[in-house]
């Protein structure tokens, strides 16, 4: 058995309208205790009751058609929104990152070959992993869309001998690569811009884009990949990383 205690009327309201946000908001803010069964036991039971035939769902199922098509609209990324959008999460202070990133802070999911491995040596293997993808080849241009603190791009012309070429809409993160890039000096082959990507003209041998899509929003799918093919050589390859849903995006 799973017991949990709602402790405030805020949290009962923002659970109703949007369970998957509320939820986790509400055990954090101290406004929902697991008293039994543990977090993973709520989660499990959350899981089993999705879509369940048993349960009424109709006045739930009305308020996710709602919540989708705020969504939607909230999905409008111009160029200058997503700027602001970005720099509301990731120009923070990269000492705050750095609690619960790894060495590298790489900010997008590790590749644990092993159950055992570190988060270390599972982001080094998620590195290698893309690299492989890519068939990268010595003197190769790279394109690195959502280049974040600079890690993945480093790494790639530092063990492939290519030259990179990063884009952030972050400040912080822009500041942070630069500094990275002449630390390893890496400065004449890895270059960070802040910049948006759909400002790009050149075009790259290689594009990789790690967890930067989700940002992108469903109205501007076309728009990426349009921008990303005029970007690619024709003989080109592009990685894309990015969290999908089982339901709508």
């Amino acid at each position: 058995p799973v017991h949990i205690h709602i402790k405030t009327s805020h949290a009962e309201r923002a659970i109703t309208f949007d369970p998957m946000l509320a939820v986790p908001e509400a055990y954090m803010d101290g406004e929902l205790d697991v008293l039994e069964g543990g977090v993973l036991g709520l989660m499990r039971i959350a899981f089993q009751n999705m879509g369940s035939s048993g349960i009424d769902v109709s006045w739930s199922k009305a308020i996710e058609g709602l919540r989708h098509a705020f969504r939607r609209l909230q999905q409008i990324n111009t160029a200058a929104r997503s700027r602001r959008n970005v720099q509301r999460h990731y120009d923070l202070s990269g000492e705050l990152y750095k609690l619960f990133l790894d060495e590298d802070m790489q900010y997008s999911c590790a590749y644990f070959e092993q159950p055992d491995m570190t988060l270390d040596e599972a982001q080094l293997a998620k590195k290698r992993h893309i690299a492989a993808k890519l068939r990268l080849k010595a003197g190769q241009t790279v394109l690195d869309i959502g280049s974040g603190w600079g890690g993945l791009g480093l790494y790639l012309a530092k063990i492939f001998d290519v030259d990179v070429q990063g884009v952030t809409l972050s400040t912080e993160q822009h500041g942070v690569a630069t500094d990275r890039a002449h630390a390893q000096g890496l400065q004449d082959r890895v270059h960070f811009e802040l910049k948006d990507y759909r400002h790009i003209n050149e075009r790259f041998d290689r594009i990789v884009s790690v967890g930067m899509f989700e940002h992108v929003g469903v109205n501007h799918y076309r728009t990426f990949f349009d921008k990303t093919a005029t970007l690619l050589k024709p003989d080109g390859v592009m990685l894309l990383h990015t969290i999908g849903r089982s339901g709508v995006p």
